[in-house]
């Protein structure tokens, strides 16, 4: 029952569960040496162009790499030589959708109110494809990102609904995140070890 209607204390400790998972994975994922980290994203890199590269030119969403995540800057620069464009998320309000603002290798960028880096400028562009970078997920396909649930809310904007796939080290999965009603599962996920669909239908 606690799955359908979840009481009070439920969701309380569901966040701290959360919460404390959130500072585990972002210690463990930052404290990667520069050999380690480069392995695992270059394994990471080569999964992720064995599953874009085929596809006809579309257009790709990534974020710029915080926090020791995946950097998809290289790939997104090989996608766009081969006739894709690459979009980044721009925050533009809280507690709304984001947009998003194409972005070039000599695109000139700014920083969000978050420190992230984005394109200063651009033209606004709806994605095809969006890469979430992975805090943590699961064997659902459910991901834990920083808490602001701006790709949760962005993706439940979008008609059609984008490609959602989820970039991240192993490093980054466990058993259960613990979702939220907000939550909405990714297509795929794609760390070094290989692509894993999500079991969950959309």
């Amino acid at each position: 029952m606690a799955a359908l209607f979840p009481s009070t204390e439920y969701i309380a400790e569901s966040l701290a569960f959360r919460a404390a998972l959130r500072r585990e994975k972002l210690a463990a994922r930052i404290a990667l040496d520069k050999n380690a980290h480069e392995t695992r994203a270059a394994g990471l890199e080569a999964h992720l162009a064995t599953l874009l590269m085929p596809l006809p030119p579309k257009v790709l969403a990534f974020c710029a790499p915080v926090r020791g995540e995946f950097d998809a800057r290289p790939l997104a620069s090989l996608l766009i030589e081969r006739g894709w464009q690459a979009v980044m998320p721009v925050v533009e309000a809280a507690d709304a959708p984001m947009s998003f603002r194409t972005w070039t290798p000599s695109s000139v960028m700014t920083t969000d109110r978050y420190g992230i880096p984005i394109p200063q400028s651009g033209p606004e562009i709806a994605p095809d494809i969006v890469l979430l970078p992975l805090v943590a997920f699961d064997p659902q396909g459910f991901r834990l990102g920083y808490g602001g649930g701006y790709f949760d809310r962005t993706l439940g904007s979008l008609v059609p609904r984008p490609l959602a796939i989820g970039v991240g080290f192993e490093l980054a999965r466990v058993a259960d995140i613990r979702p939220q009603a907000h939550d909405i599962p990714l297509d795929a996920v794609v760390t070094e070890a290989g692509i894993e669909r999500s079991p969950k239908p959309r």
